[in-house]
């Protein structure tokens, strides 16, 4: 594997510890509390959520691995030859491989992961099942502009890969800023090849974000480990419980911490009081019908090309292009 050098150091992957405590008072003053989801994903979260994709109840995992068994090969061929395919948050990149697998002659593999550590084990692992690949590691926010690697020859078409349901813990008007920043990064002739969990009984959802091991428990609960150690807040662990609920309006999981007391929280000079069962927001987890997606690809500028579910239809991977292009 022929790896682009690349000093993958771990004060690249969050902001300044003044820019974290501004960014976490501001999330605390808001009514109700809000604090930003990618908070969740420092190295002891990142490893986490590859647990929590383990347990029985995550059904999404399961089903898109599924999905990628049966419809990979077809993926590659509509993706074409030559492609250069960027991914954001690439994570274990178990998926990507699969797709790797059948890709015609890819110019590069251009992962963008935050963290450093699972990037570290992405390579390492692409380099033993792609000897011969071009891989560009990028530490770094995908939602913040990006300053791609260079390819190292012209590729036909730039695909932006976005497994897993990713897109759904945005809401709408974000996710559609975010889809728009993937059609420019992608280029005239690109595509985003883009995840997306399916609307089915509320029963199933809510399970897969309350499992019975205690792991997404832990694992949102972890975000107020990580500030303790980061900007030196207090808050204490066992004051504060996880909850996740479907809210079949608006169609979405919406996850809290909830306060179990009365109390105060240090974050910086702010003293932040949190009422008894006092909720603070810390993640939405979308779903979607197939019009749903369709609504949503329009915002941005984006139409669907292809769709492919798994055998169950409970999850669905689209193949976005430019409005219009499919016209000409």
């Amino acid at each position: 594997m022929n790896v682009q050098a690349y000093d993958l150091r771990d004060d690249d992957r969050r902001p300044p510890v003044d820019d974290l405590t501004g960014i976490v008072q501001r999330g605390l003053r808001l009514k109700p509390k809000r604090l930003p989801s990618w908070l969740f994903y420092d190295e002891r979260g990142s490893r986490l959520f590859e647990t929590i994709c383990e347990q029985p109840e995550y059904y999404l995992t399961r089903c898109e691995v599924a999905l990628m068994a049966r419809h990979a090969a077809d993926m590659a061929d509509v993706l074409g030859e030559e492609v250069r395919l960027v991914e954001y948050g690439s994570g274990n990149a178990v998926k990507t491989r699969m797709l790797l697998q059948h890709l015609h002659a890819p110019v590069a593999y251009v992962p963008v992961e935050i963290s450093p550590e699972p990037l570290r084990r992405c390579m390492r692992d692409l380099a033993e099942h792609f000897p011969g690949l071009t891989v560009q590691p990028h530490l770094g926010d995908f939602t913040r502009p990006l300053r791609l690697p260079i390819p190292p020859r012209a590729s036909r078409r730039t695909v932006v890969y976005f497994p897993g349901s990713t897109i759904g813990n945005f809401e709408t008007r974000e996710a559609a800023e975010l889809l728009r920043k993937m059609r420019n990064e992608m280029g005239d002739g690109g595509g985003i090849l883009i995840g997306a969990d399916l609307k089915k009984d509320a029963a199933t959802i809510e399970a897969a974000y309350n499992d019975r091991a205690g792991v997404t428990a832990e694992f949102t609960l972890n975000m107020l480990v990580r500030l303790n150690r980061e900007i030196g807040s207090d808050f204490d662990l066992g004051a504060f419980r996880h909850r996740a609920h479907y809210n079949t309006m608006a169609g979405r999981i919406e996850t809290f911490l909830v306060s179990t007391r009365e109390q105060r929280v240090r974050v910086g000079r702010l003293q932040v009081p949190f009422g008894m069962e006092e909720a603070m927001q810390v993640e939405y987890s979308c779903k979607y019908s197939h019009e749903d997606f369709d609504a949503l690809a329009g915002k941005a500028g984006l139409e669907v090309a292809r769709a492919w579910t798994d055998p169950e239809a409970m999850f669905a991977v689209y193949y976005l292009v430019r409005a219009g292009s499919l016209r000409h």
